[in-house]
């Protein structure tokens, strides 16, 4: 470990320097001896470092969006060349060049933070074999071993013999206990971190070996932790834990308000925003208004939460724009009274007008002056009068459509019971 860390001692000496000023903000607060002017100290380290590396996290979690993504595309190109090695991989790497995806992304805010993390390992290192190293001298060196945290001394390991951990002033049950449990709470907030990325944040309606890798990963990485922590400093524990709770802290931050489409933590975002829109009338943020934008530009490519999403607006009057604003449908608008009283029943629709019932009364005087103007506002006969007769022709139309089709006369005349129509005669002589 001293070789690997040596090959990164060209940042030891930027790490110290500002681990030293932090601990002189905090040693005239706390006391520069105490574990609280050290241990905030490394913290702060850790969010300074996080803050440089959050260009880096955005640009992970839109590599990995995009692997998501691609997982079906990839799953085929696999099943095509199964037999093909080469051409399978020369088939990923086209896939990568024409979507813009790099792989290695998902990595860059772990490969980021390699270097300082083995610089910390260094000068915590060094402070246990009293050594300086860096801007430490001999005065914060002496300080430094003095600091306790809970107990344990900032460099004291879980792996320590009782003779080491007694020449830094500390009981070695003491140190196991809090190495212990800060291992432990380091490996389980790895673990939840992973999981909620797993259970909310993913695409469900995508099954590839990818999500099988991550869910793997989910038990890995904690295992790890545990493996590896028993021989790492409590300094160096304070930072994994302190950066562990940062990267939970900000994944949950993205998953509520950029979540992945298709996933739970979508379902429920849209949900919200439904509620506060249907409420307000309105988009009240631009992240708001670029998902919005983003789910109306997919017109029928929309999943099932993003569809049930624009169907709660449409229900409530209003509409998605392609800008992502929200605004009130024409439909709405159209149903409203001249006075401005909306007209609409409970699903933002228009009330259909029913025709109003006529009295016989009526029905009879439209039948009489059919073919005749009626008075504007006179209402019209919707359906046939019982005592409209059948034929409401003139008198010379009908007759020469009587001309024109032998036996109309008799068709009209047809008894209940009888055959319709003209008939035939009984016998020639009769005629």
């Amino acid at each position: 470990m001293d070789t690997i860390a040596s090959l990164f001692s060209f940042i030891t000496t930027p790490v110290s320097w500002v681990i030293v000023q932090f601990h002189k903000v905090y040693g005239a607060i706390f006391g520069p001896d105490t574990g609280w002017a050290w241990g905030l100290s490394i913290v702060s380290l850790v969010i300074l470092i996080r803050i440089c590396l959050i260009p880096l996290f955005v640009k992970q979690i839109k590599s990995t969006r995009a692997m998501q993504t691609l997982q079906p595309e990839m799953k085929k190109i696999q099943e095509r060349y199964k037999n093909d090695k080469q051409r399978q991989s020369e088939e990923m790497m086209k896939l990568y060049k024409e979507t813009g995806t790099n792989p290695l992304s998902s990595c860059l805010p772990i490969l980021a933070q390699s270097p300082f993390f083995f610089a910390l390992y260094h000068v915590l290192n060094g402070i246990a074999n009293n050594d300086t190293i860096g801007v430490i001298n001999e005065s914060l060196l002496a300080s430094a071993q003095k600091a306790h945290i809970f107990g344990a001394p900032l460099a004291a390991k879980f792996t320590d013999s009782a003779a080491d951990v007694s020449a830094l002033d500390a009981s070695l049950t003491t140190v196991r206990i809090v190495t212990a449990v800060m291992i432990v709470m380091m490996s389980a907030s790895q673990f939840f971190t992973q999981r909620q990325l797993m259970t909310k944040n993913v695409d469900t309606t995508v099954k590839t070996p990818f999500m099988q890798q991550q869910k793997m990963l989910m038990y890995v990485f904690p295992v790890m932790f545990a493996v590896f922590g028993i021989n790492f400093p409590v300094g160096v524990l304070v930072y994994w834990l302190t950066t562990n709770v940062w990267t939970m802290g900000q994944q949950m931050y993205v998953i509520r308000n950029n979540p992945t489409p298709g996933s739970k933590a979508q379902a429920a975002y849209l949900e919200r925003l439904t509620n506060h829109v249907t409420h307000h009338g309105k988009v009240r943020r631009r992240s708001e208004k670029t998902i919005v934008k983003a789910i109306v530009a997919k017109g029928r490519d929309r999943n099932e939460f993003e569809r049930k999403f624009i169907n709660a607006l449409s229900k409530a009057g209003l509409a998605a724009q392609t800008d992502g604003t929200v605004i009130k449908s024409e439909s709405q608008a159209a149903a409203q009274a001249e006075d401005g009283t909306p007209t609409t029943g409970g699903t933002g629709t228009p009330k259909r007008q029913q025709p109003k019932r006529q009295s016989k009364s009526q029905r009879q005087s439209g039948a009489v002056g059919a073919g005749t103007a009626k008075p504007a506002g006179e209402p019209t006969s919707l359906s046939k009068s019982d005592d409209e007769p059948e034929d409401a022709q003139p008198a010379p139309a009908k007759k020469a459509a009587q001309k024109q089709q032998p036996g109309a006369g008799t068709r009209s005349k047809a008894q209940s019971g009888q055959r319709k129509g003209p008939q035939r005669p009984k016998s020639p002589s009769k005629k």
